[in-house]
Formats: structure tokens, C-alpha cells, sequence
């Protein structure tokens, strides 16, 4: 693994893309069984709703959990087919991102109010996804992977698990990392076929221009430094006292890292926040960051850069990483983008970079909303997010079906 390349700009895009529930180690009975009713499916019962859990196994040996709102509180038409809709979240967090404001704001309960089955997943290496076939969480080798394995295994799963549970093709929504590898897996020509739309919130495919104050301050530096480790957990030592010895700099507000990370969010609740907080963050792999850094410096989106072109080769058949082309998604594919002005990770010009890939994407498939006051976390946790961005997204859905 060549390390050499993990510059800490992105440390600013890990901290915060997503929400999440610890690290607590969860284990998971056999596939399609229900589990325990606690995490998830207790916030959801909490709101009056119906949940079910379920698990499933990748091809490599991951065991994920996903949750299941299939009705709304008033509950459902006897023999009515629901539309599937799989909600994605991002690094560093789990499937809790999509119920941290009330039932009248959060967007998984707004689904299913809106008749949708709603399907919450949780990739590898978060707090309920932590188990595996053979190994353990604490071995080095559970942690040997990148995003691109969450693009062939992970997110197939996920698709597969609901496409033979309901019957249908699945309406997808995706927030920061969670777009990026939608977006790598459909110009792969992967899962296209059970895809019924997809939404993409701070859509993040290129970083050249993240512009968060920590990623600022630490683009000359290298994680390699300070970390050699397999498994990222934030919450331990090593990476508090790198995270305090980034506040003593200039130009950051440690006592805001909420703004620090993520922009200048405009419409957060200020009891969210304290839950966020209470929750947040959880462990990915070391790996998985440094393939992300790649994609700040290179400008590129492409597979793992082992460093070495024999590694490379040995890999790949090539002395550099296969590109992912984004200009390969299917143009009848349809599309609905959703981005912030404010947003330090997803900033406007790398998102223009990604609308240029689209550009030949069907006209009457791909619709884009920009809102001008809107950073990285209002898109998951703002409270007008369900005037602005939700109702939208469901009047899209409806559209397509």
C-alpha cells in the first residue's frame, strides 16, 4: 500500500460527510433474518413506524445490515406495491444519517409517509456492518479495502437484496460519498438494470476544488505521519490529538468544526446538531481514505493507486488505476442532482466538472437543483431540507413512475 499519496485535504471531507452510532460491535444472525430491534429500527418505532432488519453477505465475505420502513404511520393498502427506495449514506457514519431530525423532517420517514418502502443501508466497517465470514474486525486484513469495493460488492448487495425482496427496480438517494460510488458503479455498467432513478445530494465525484478551512491547512501535509494504521477510527487517540493539534493553526474555528468541515450550513436545528455530535463518527479503513485523497490530488476518478506500476499491473493489467467515466452512465438513466453553495466538500466547480461528464445525458433525464445557501450537512439535516430538496425529490420519484 503506498501511503505516500494520502494527503490530509481530505481529512476535511472524512470527518463529516455522513452521521453515525459509535463503534460498538454488532453480530448478526443469518441472512434475511431479522435482527434485534435496536438502533435503527428503534428510532423509526420511536416515530411510530414499522421496521424490519435485515443482513445480507457480499461476494467477499462482508456481512451489512439493512433496515426496512416499509409503510408509512398510517400504514398501507393491503396487495399495494410500494416503490423501493434505497437511501445511501456516506464515510465515516451508518444508515442512523437519515433519522436525526423529527419524522416531519427526516427524509426516511418522509418516503414512507409518501408510500415508499424505504430501505436504509449500512457499508462495511460502520457500527452494525462490522462483522465477516471469516475475519475479525480487529484483524489488519478486515480493513484492506477502498470505495471501490463498496462499488462491487457493497452496493450490488444492497441492490440485489432489495430487487428479490420486492420485485422491483430500486429508486436510489445517496449523500456524499454515497453518490460517489453510484456514480463509479453506473458508468461501470453495474446494477443499471434494477435502477429505477437516482438521487445525488452534495454530489461528490471530483475534489480538486474541496475548500473546507482544515483541508486548507493541511494539503501540505501527510497522514502517513502521524497514522499506519488499517482500521480509521476517529475516536481514538491517535487521531483526537492529530485532530487537536490541527485546532492550535490559524483560521480554525475548533469551536465550530461543524462550519470547519462541512461550510457554512444555514439551517441546522440546534438539537440535531447536539445528536449529531452525540453520534458521531465511526471507523472506516485507512485505505479507503488514502484512495479518496488520490482523487484531491490526481483530479481524477479512478480505481486504487497502489503507487508502483508493477503493483499496478499485478492488479489492474496496467501501469495506471483504470478510469471511472462517468460520461458511460446510461443517458436514459434519470438523474436528479441536488448541490449548495455553501458547500466546502462539494463545491460548485467540482460539481460543474461532474454536470460536463453528463453533459450528453438525456435532456428530459437529468435534472439539477442548485441552492445557493445550502452546505454539506443542510441536505441531511437542514430543516427546511423537506421544502427545498425533499418534496422535490418525491414529485421526481412519482415522475419516473
Amino acid at each position: 500500500m503506498d501511503y505516500r499519496s494520502f494527503n490530509l485535504a481530505f481529512l476535511a471531507f472524512l470527518l463529516l460527510s455522513h452521521q453515525a452510532l459509535g463503534s460498538r460491535r454488532l453480530v448478526l444472525p443469518p441472512e434475511d433474518v431479522a435482527l434485534p430491534s435496536e438502533g435503527i429500527c428503534a428510532a423509526a418505532a420511536a416515530g411510530g413506524y414499522k421496521c424490519q432488519e435485515f443482513q445480507v453477505t457480499t461476494d467477499d465475505g462482508y456481512i451489512l445490515s439493512v433496515s426496512r420502513i416499509p409503510e408509512g404511520r398510517r400504514g398501507g393498502v393491503a396487495g399495494q406495491k410500494r416503490p423501493p427506495v434505497l437511501l445511501q449514506h456516506g464515510v465515516l457514519v451508518d444508515g442512523m444519517t437519515w433519522l436525526l431530525n423529527s419524522p416531519e423532517e427526516s427524509l426516511a420517514m418522509l418516503l414512507a409517509d409518501n408510500g415508499f418502502d424505504v430501505w436504509i443501508s449500512n457499508l462495511r466497517g460502520s457500527r452494525f456492518s462490522r462483522t465477516h465470514q471469516t475475519l475479525s474486525s480487529y484483524d489488519p486484513d478486515y480493513w484492506n479495502w477502498t470505495w471501490d469495493e463498496l462499488v462491487s460488492h457493497d452496493l450490488p448487495s444492497f441492490i440485489d437484496l432489495i430487487f428479490k425482496q420486492t420485485g422491483q427496480k430500486v429508486h436510489y438517494v445517496g449523500h456524499s460519498m454515497g453518490t460517489l460510488i453510484a456514480l463509479a458503479s453506473f458508468s461501470e455498467g453495474m446494477q443499471v438494470d434494477k435502477i429505477k432513478s437516482a438521487v445525488m445530494l452534495s454530489p461528490i465525484a471530483y475534489l480538486s476544488y474541496m475548500n473546507t478551512a482544515i483541508g486548507v491547512l493541511s494539503a501540505k501535509a501527510f497522514i502517513t505521519k502521524i497514522f499506519g494504521l488499517a482500521e480509521f477510527n476517529p475516536k481514538s487517540k491517535i487521531v483526537s490529538d492529530f485532530l487537536r493539534a490541527l485546532c492550535v493553526a490559524d483560521n480554525v474555528d475548533c469551536y465550530d468544526l461543524m462550519t470547519a468541515f462541512t461550510g457554512k450550513n444555514c439551517c441546522l436545528n440546534a438539537s440535531t446538531v447536539d445528536l449529531f455530535l452525540k453520534n458521531e463518527p465511526q471507523s472506516t479503513s485507512t485505505k479507503n481514505l488514502i484512495h479518496m485523497a488520490q482523487t484531491v490530488r490526481d483530479g481524477l476518478l479512478s480505481k486504487y493507486d497502489y503507487g508502483n506500476a508493477p503493483f499496478n499491473m499485478a492488479h489492474y493489467g496496467q501501469a495506471k488505476p483504470p478510469v471511472y467515466n462517468l460520461s458511460r452512465i446510461p443517458p436514459n438513466l434519470p438523474l436528479f442532482l441536488s448541490y449548495g453553495g455553501r458547500d466546502a466538500l462539494s463545491d460548485v466547480r467540482d460539481v460543474a466538472t461532474l454536470l460536463d461528464s453528463l453533459k450528453l445525458h438525456d435532456v428530459g433525464k437529468l435534472h439539477v437543483q442548485y441552492i445557493k445557501d445550502y452546505a454539506h450537512a443542510d441536505f441531511i439535516m437542514g430543516v427546511t431540507a423537506k421544502d427545498l430538496v425533499y418534496n422535490q425529490m418525491i414529485s421526481f420519484f412519482k415522475s419516473v413512475n
